[in-house]
């Protein structure tokens, strides 16, 4: 019956062109569903080169294997700054046994101020494993802000030493391989955060 097969070959076509939509359909329901802003591929906030409260030099290298979560701001932000960190510490808790493996990295933005000293003391009240990094200069400061697109600016108090900053309040998310992948927004909550976390890890797993 030779002219059955034109016939068959078109189904065995059409059959061949819907598993390859199923398989292509598949592969997109297994992409990540971000709560956060995905930043995947940004050419901003790549990495840091900055002593840490110990005079240690730090960049993102040095916690391969780790979500890490960067955070900018300073120890006497009366609320942006410890919320932050305190809810970081509650998203390591609810990790469970994978919380070993969620670095959270203050960068202070008031390094006038905030001396190694007191930036130990103040990220021990949060978690003892998170790590401060201060820019040991004005111009570093400037530099390292510039390179992850953060604002901050000193807002005269009335003394000299009673000044506070603003600054931007979001923090970036970066997978275990050191690359950036989120942007959260300051008060997303806890949970939400913590669920994508979780899937940085599975894909780091």
């Amino acid at each position: 019956m030779p002219t059955l097969r034109p016939f068959l070959r078109l189904c065995a076509s059409l059959v061949l062109l819907l598993a390859s939509t199923v398989l292509l359909s598949g592969c997109f329901d297994n992409k990540p569903s971000f709560v956060s802003i995905d930043v995947t591929g940004a050419d901003y906030a790549r990495d840091f080169q900055l002593p840490d409260a110990d005079g240690r030099e730090r960049s993102l290298k040095d916690f391969a294997g780790k979500v890490v979560v960067v955070f900018f701001g300073y120890t006497q932000c009366p609320d942006v700054c410890p919320t932050t960190m305190n809810e970081l510490a509650e998203i390591r808790k609810l990790l469970g046994k994978d919380g070993d493996r969620l670095q959270g990295v203050f960068v202070t933005v008031d390094p006038q101020r905030d001396t190694p000293e007191v930036l130990k003391a103040y990220l021990g009240n949060f978690d003892p494993s998170f790590v401060a990094l201060r820019p040991t200069s004005p111009e570093q400061l400037a530099a390292t802000a510039k390179a992850f697109k953060i604002y901050y600016k000193q807002v005269e108090g009335r003394t000299d030493t009673s000044y506070t900053m603003d600054h931007s309040a979001g923090s970036y998310v970066y997978d275990t391989k050191g690359q950036l992948r989120l942007f959260t927004r300051y008060g997303m909550g806890v949970k939400a955060l913590a669920g994508d976390i979780e899937q940085l890890l599975k894909q780091g797993s």
